[in-house]
């Protein structure tokens, strides 16, 4: 059997990654950006943003790993870290499944820790997960002004439609396309999903463009973080949801 790598410093530039980590082993993490705010209060050393890290603040951190994402960080920052001879693990994640899969891979081969018992209850949190039926067709802006929203192959659209909810740009070519608003407003669609980051849409900022439809007020954390947060998330998303209809 091979032996799990010692590994005793951790940098993480993804949130979810972050609170992954903090949930499993916080003693591991040294340092994570500025917007990794899970779980509240946590100690470590800012390096700067997911787009913008300090690479020379990381270097000098000497993480045995360094947790990125292909979609959150960018390739030229990555590049340079590992240049600066650092071991850079990069998740992709574009459904549950490979969320699931990332996570252990993140935690168990880049971290040397064992899989979590959070990750399972995850996985059993979502498994059988009730889904409206018949199934409703959605909007998911992600961004306004420009309006943005979601397109193809992304991990929100697919916890949405494990809910009964297929947003209404999923065939798209692009994966987080902008749409005029009048576009959207016109679609045919049955519900406005307006999560709260990365535009922190909210009941003043949001609702009024789709006066037309139902506005379901949902945690963007819970729809676009894969870490502890999928525990919490078909109720706290499946929540959001029905209120919407009333």
């Amino acid at each position: 059997m091979t032996s799990r790598r010692t590994v005793r410093r951790v940098v993480s530039l993804v949130p979810s990654l972050t609170e992954a980590v903090a949930a499993t082993a916080p003693e591991l993490l040294v340092g994570a950006t500025d917007w990794c705010e899970h779980p509240p209060g946590l100690d470590v050393v800012r390096i700067g943003g997911t787009k913008n890290p300090d690479v020379r603040r990381i270097a000098a951190l000497a993480p045995d790993v360094v947790l990125a994402n292909e979609e959150e960080n960018r390739a030229p920052d990555l590049d340079a870290l590992r240049a600066a001879g650092l071991d850079v693990l990069v998740t992709e994640v574009r459904t549950l499944e490979q969320g699931f899969a990332e996570l252990a891979r993140a935690l168990t081969e880049g971290c040397g820790l064992p899989s979590p018992g959070w990750l399972a209850d995850a996985r059993d949190a979502w498994r059988d997960v009730p889904a409206l039926r018949p199934e409703v067709r959605a909007v998911v802006p992600v961004w306004r002004r420009p309006w943005m929203v979601l397109g193809r192959d992304t991990f929100a659209g697919d916890l949405l439609a494990r809910l009964g909810v297929r947003h209404a740009y999923e065939g798209h070519a692009e994966r987080y396309p902008r749409v005029p608003l009048d576009e959207l407003t016109s679609c045919g669609a049955d519900l406005v999903v307006l999560p709260d980051e990365p535009y922190r849409f909210a009941r003043d900022d949001g609702p009024e463009a789709f006066p037309s439809l139902p506005a379901a007020l949902v945690s963007g954390r819970h729809l676009t973080w894969y870490g502890p947060s999928l525990v919490g998330a078909p109720g706290v998303l499946g929540e959001g949801v029905r209120a919407a209809f009333g």
